[in-house]
């Protein structure tokens, strides 16, 4: 039994890490691919109760990698974390029959799967996906037309395929194993046609892998560039992996201050500077403090649009989290307010509840949730603000462009993680979500990474971590729809359920069909007899008995 089921959960869980590995900082994007494939190997054949532990496996060989940033916060509620989003693997693997339809069953549980993820509990957790691992591959531009859940489908794809692939070559290595199983494709078909159906199906995947790549190239993008705009990127640095009660407001405000003065005697200053979030922290009111006149005569000394991370402390119990911007007049041009906070980190979802099983001392005040779409009009043009965490997040952009914007903005906050998992999972962020909107892209952080990334994923230049840095660049602004802008997750989610759908009802028929030929081969057999109908007297209604009198007894 131990080695049968080792047999089942280690390549389950190389698979996994694979998957992990291929994410940024130190992923190769092939390895989603193999990784999948290995998951999809190790289905076959299995009963549901050992795929249900072949699918957690994999999504903890997935997920401990993949989310162990969160280990620096609260190590216990890492774990809690990890094992749950590894579920999500688990009951994708319960939807993938263990014979025939295997291909499109794969695809769509786990893309589905992927999607719930991303979306449920507290806004879903789209860290850790395996989409970001293919912001550096070729399949990057396939955002423009599915976003992030067409990229993770794609892998799906591939890895379904190179399994398949797999299997038909191993199936004639020397001293494979051959005949009929009780839950292979055997079962229906002589070894021989098996090995024809799954490279023939291997194939099929891989080439139309290969061709939603390659079409994906020609699809809408953002257009050509409207007209041009010089970006200055303002990163203060200083030390990583701190939290706000370790170093104070001012000596974050005193290193953006220190590294913007540069910008004051440049012959020509840019049109658009950004500041990182929550840089500046004041109390209930931003207007009338020093901090605003300060940012107020930056803005008006530059003749720029400013846009700075603000945090306002309105009670003992709620903040804001917001971009404000300055115009080159010196007076606020516009506010966005964060929508999509980050669950115990920027709030405490039921803080009654979770208070008996840790101390939420790290997170004191929960953010106040904003309405917006992130769409800001601005002198320096429209502008689609995200702050930090909604980058992962593909309608905070898409809600941001469908209103108007022409360029997107990301002042964020990664000084908290001392590793450089996060700032690379956020440059990655960036690209994907770049390419799905069609829109050059710039980001500001107090430490690191500050990027500028074009409509087509290229980052275009990119600071070094824990550095005082300016990045100044130009940008383009557009205004193109890709595919992805206009028609959302819908189409994904819709041929995901079909694959689904349709493939386990062809599977559940087969089985039915499976059953029927079985009865039909059974009831062509003679009966079996019983031990009883084995011996050779015959009834007694049949049997002749022949009648002998008891001889007389003779008395003396």
């Amino acid at each position: 039994m131990l080695s049968r089921l080792g047999r089942v959960l280690a390549p389950s869980l190389l698979g996994g890490l694979l998957l992990a590995f291929s994410l940024p900082p130190w992923g190769w994007w092939p390895l989603a691919f193999v990784g999948a494939g290995v998951v999809f190997w190790r289905l076959a054949g299995l009963s549901w109760r050992m795929r249900w532990l072949a699918g957690w496996a994999a999504g903890l060989g997935c997920f401990v990698p993949g989310l162990w940033w969160a280990a620096a916060f609260n190590w216990y509620g890492a774990v809690v974390l990890m094992v749950i989003e590894a579920l999500t693997m688990a009951l994708a693997a319960l939807f993938v029959p263990p014979a025939r339809w295997r291909v499109p069953c794969f695809v769509g549980a786990f893309t589905l799967a992927e999607a719930l993820r991303m979306s449920w509990p507290f806004g879903g957790l789209p860290l850790g996906g395996v989409f970001l691992g293919q912001a550096s591959g070729p399949l990057l531009d396939g955002a423009r037309l599915g976003g992030p859940l067409l990229l993770t489908a794609l892998v799906w794809l591939g890895g379904a395929g190179i399994g398949q692939v797999g299997r038909a070559a191993a199936a004639g290595w020397p001293g494979a194993t051959r005949g009929p199983t009780s839950r292979s494709e055997d079962a229906y078909w002589p070894s021989q046609d098996a090995r024809a159906v799954r490279a023939a199906t291997g194939l099929a995947a891989v080439l139309l892998l290969v061709a939603a790549g390659a079409g994906a190239r020609f699809a809408p993008s953002g257009g050509p560039r409207v007209r041009t705009l010089t970006v200055a990127l303002v990163q203060g640095g200083g030390r990583r992996g701190t939290n706000q009660f370790e170093v104070a407001p001012s000596n974050v405000l005193a290193a953006q201050v220190a590294a913007s003065r540069p910008l004051l005697s440049v012959p020509d200053p840019p049109a658009l500077v950004v500041w990182p979030e929550d840089v500046v922290r004041v109390g209930a009111h931003l207007a009338g403090t020093a901090v605003a006149a300060y940012l107020s005569s930056l803005a008006r000394h530059l003749g720029t649009t400013l846009v700075a991370g603000v945090t306002e402390t309105v009670s003992t119990k709620a903040f804001r989290n917001e971009a404000v911007v300055w115009g080159p007049g010196g007076r606020i041009a516009g506010v966005y307010e964060k929508v999509h906070r980050v669950p115990f980190g920027e709030y405490v979802p039921d803080r009654a509840f979770f208070s008996h099983f840790a101390s939420l001392s790290e997170v004191p005040l929960d953010a106040i949730p904003g309405h917006g779409t992130g769409e800001l009009t601005t002198p320096a043009g429209r502008l689609g603000v995200m702050l930090s965490y909604e980058v992962f997040f593909a309608t905070r952009g898409r809600s941001a462009v469908r209103a108007g914007a022409e360029l997107l903005v990301v002042p964020t906050n990664t000084s908290s993680y001392a590793s450089t998992q996060v700032p690379s999972l956020e440059v990655a962020a960036d690209r994907v979500q770049a390419v799905e909107e069609g829109r050059d892209l710039v980001q500001a952080a107090p430490s690191g990474y500050s990027d500028v990334v074009d409509a087509n994923g290229v980052v275009r230049a990119e600071t070094t971590l824990g550095h005082a840095q300016v990045v100044r660049a130009t940008v383009g602004l557009r205004t193109g729809r890709t595919v992805y802008e206009r028609l959302g997750d819908l189409p994904v989610l819709a041929l995901g359920a079909a694959c689904l759908v349709v493939g386990l009802a062809f599977a559940t028929l087969d089985v039915r069909a499976r059953r029927r030929r079985r009865s039909r081969t059974w009831s062509r057999r003679p009966p079996r007899r019983s031990l009883r109908s084995r011996r050779r007297w015959k009834p007694a209604a049949s049997r002749v008995v022949e009648f002998r009198p008891r001889p007389p007894r003779w008395s003396g």
